[in-house]
C-alpha cells in the first residue's frame, strides 16, 4: 500500500525527514500530494501565484508527474477530499513536515481532523529549519529574546545536523488526476525555480560570494548575497543541506549566523504565535502613529517607490519589479516607514507579505518588528536609519538607485543620493523629499518620550 506524502513548504525530495518516513513506511512507494486554498492562491500578488505555480511544476517533474493537487476553494474543502482520497486507498497514515507557525498549525490541525474522523493518522515529522522550534531553551528551560546567546546554543545543536538522502528505493505513484493550479495574475518577469535550481544557485554563491560575504552582504550595489531565501521559503532547500558546506572562514561563520537567525526569529514566534500581527513588545502598541487621510497618503507613496528618498524608493521598486528586496534594504524602508512616517509596522509586512516572493512568516513580522524596535533583540526604537547616509554607505556609487529609478539615470555617483541639491536633480521627473528627515527623527524620539512618561 504506497504511503501518502502531504508536500507543504517542502518542495524538495532531498534532506526531506519526513518524506524519508513515508518512503520507509511500506517498500518506498508514496502517493505525494499538495494541498491549495483556491481562495487564498487568488487572492496572492502575480509573482508569488507564479513563484508558487513553478515550485510545484518542478517538484512534479521530479516525481515523474505523479504530484496530485488537490485546489479546493478553502483548507476545509481541501482537507476533507484528501480524506476521501486516502480512504479510498486504504491508506492507514498521512505523512508531512511539521509546520511550527500559527498559519502552518491551522492548515495541520485541519488536515489531522478530517484524517482522524476517517481512522488516518496524520503523522508529523520533522520541520522547516535545522533546529526545531523550541527546542532551543536557556538552563532554565525559558526562551531566548536575544539572538548572540540563542546562536551559541542554537550552534551546538545545529552543528550536529547531517542532510539526509531520499532512499534509493523510493518510487512516486499519482493518487489522483490533478492540475497545477493558473496564475490569475501577471508576474514581472519569467520566474525559475525547484530544488535543482536551489542547488545549482547555492553552488554559484559558494564560487561568487560565500568567501567574501562577510563584507559584500550589505551592498545592495553588489551581488553579495545567496538568492536561497525563495528556496528556504518554499523549502526547495534545506537549511541543513546548506550548513553542512560550510567551513570557519569570515564569510563561511557569518552566512551562519544569517541562516540561524531565521530560526531565532522562528522560535521566537513558536513561543508568540501572536506576533505575526501584534506586537512582541506589548508597550510599542500605545505608542502615537499617523493615521488618516495624510498617512494613507505617505503610505501609497512609500508604496510605489516615490517618497524622494532614493535608497528607499529604489527598495521599494526593487520589490514591486523582483518580488525582492535586498536584506539591507528592507530594514532602511522599514526603518523609514515606521520612524519617519510614524505609521505601524504591520502596514508594512502586510505590504511585504502581499508582495515577496520569499515570503516568510516568522521572518516577515519578526523582521519589522526588529527594525521598528519593539521586537527582540537590542534593536532600540531610537535607533534611526538616516536614508542618505545608509544610501552613501550600501550603494557608494548610485549604482543600485540609478538601476530602479530611471528618473535619476543622468546623475553621476553619489550625488544620486541627495538629487534635490542638484540644479536638475529632479528635472526627470523624481520626486522631492516627502518629509523632511532629521525633523521627523526628532518627531519619533519625542514619541518615544511620550511613551515612557506615560509609564509603559
Amino acid at each position: 500500500m504506497p504511503a501518502i506524502f502531504w508536500f507543504r513548504r517542502d518542495l524538495r525530495l532531498q534532506d526531506n525527514e519526513a518524506l524519508n518516513k513515508a518512503a520507509e513506511h511500506d517498500g518506498g512507494s508514496v502517493q505525494p500530494v499538495y494541498l491549495l486554498s483556491s481562495t487564498d492562491f487568488a487572492a496572492l500578488e502575480g509573482i508569488r501565484q507564479h513563484s508558487l505555480v513553478e515550485s510545484l511544476r518542478s517538484l512534479d517533474g521530479d516525481v515523474s508527474g505523479a504530484l496530485t493537487i488537490i485546489s479546493e476553494s478553502g483548507w476545509h474543502a481541501a482537507a476533507e477530499r484528501l480524506a476521501s482520497l486516502a480512504t479510498s486507498t486504504g491508506a492507514k497514515y498521512v505523512f508531512a513536515t511539521r509546520a511550527f507557525d500559527p498559519a502552518g498549525i491551522a492548515e495541520q490541525n485541519v488536515v489531522g481532523l478530517a484524517l482522524k474522523a476517517q481512522g488516518i493518522f496524520l503523522d508529523l515529522t520533522g520541520s522547516y529549519y535545522a533546529v526545531t522550534p523550541g527546542c532551543v531553551a536557556k538552563p532554565d528551560g525559558s526562551p531566548y529574546r536575544v539572538y548572540t546567546p540563542f546562536f551559541k546554543a542554537w550552534f551546538e545543536l545545529a552543528h550536529y545536523a547531517r542532510p539526509l538522502v531520499l532512499p534509493p528505493n523510493a518510487s512516486f505513484h499519482r493518487l489522483a488526476h490533478s492540475e497545477l493550479p493558473t496564475p490569475t495574475k501577471r508576474a514581472p518577469f519569467k520566474v525559475v525555480a525547484g530544488e535543482a535550481f536551489a542547488r545549482r544557485t547555492f553552488e554559484r554563491f559558494k564560487s561568487r560570494a560565500l568567501a567574501n560575504y562577510h563584507e559584500a552582504r550589505d551592498r545592495a550595489d553588489m551581488s553579495g548575497t545567496s538568492h536561497l531565501s525563495h528556496a528556504l521559503a518554499f523549502g526547495e532547500i534545506h537549511p541543513r543541506t546548506l550548513l553542512a558546506q560550510l567551513g570557519d572562514s569570515d564569510g563561511h561563520n557569518v552566512y551562519r549566523k544569517e541562516i540561524a537567525w531565521r530560526e531565532f526569529y522562528a522560535d521566537v514566534l513558536w513561543h508568540n504565535p501572536h506576533t505575526t500581527t501584534e506586537y512582541y513588545d506589548s508597550k510599542y502598541a500605545r505608542m502615537r502613529y499617523d493615521s488618516g487621510t495624510e498617512a494613507d497618503t505617505r503610505l501609497a507613496a512609500w508604496q510605489q517607490g516615490k517618497t524622494g528618498f532614493p535608497m528607499v524608493d529604489a527598495g521599494m521598486r526593487q520589490l514591486l519589479a523582483t518580488g525582492w528586496m535586498h536584506n539591507r534594504v528592507r530594514m532602511i524602508v522599514a526603518s523609514f516607514l515606521v520612524k519617519d512616517l510614524h505609521i505601524e509596522w504591520q502596514h508594512g509586512a502586510e505590504w511585504f507579505e502581499r508582495h515577496l516572493s520569499d515570503f516568510d512568516p516568522a521572518s516577515n513580522a519578526h523582521g519589522w518588528q526588529w527594525t521598528a524596535g519593539c521586537g527582540t533583540d537590542a534593536s532600540p526604537y531610537f535607533r534611526v536609519f538616516n536614508p542618505i547616509t545608509q544610501g552613501l554607505k550600501f550603494d557608494p556609487n548610485g549604482d543600485y538607485v540609478r538601476k530602479y529609478i530611471p528618473e535619476l539615470a543622468h546623475i553621476d555617483g553619489a550625488a544620486v543620493h541627495e538629487p534635490w541639491l542638484l540644479l536638475d536633480g529632479l528635472s526627470g521627473g523624481y520626486v522631492a523629499p516627502i518629509v523632511d528627515h532629521s525633523v521627523e527623527r526628532e518627531e519619533a524620539l519625542a514619541r518615544l518620550a511620550e511613551l515612557k512618561a506615560s509609564g509603559a
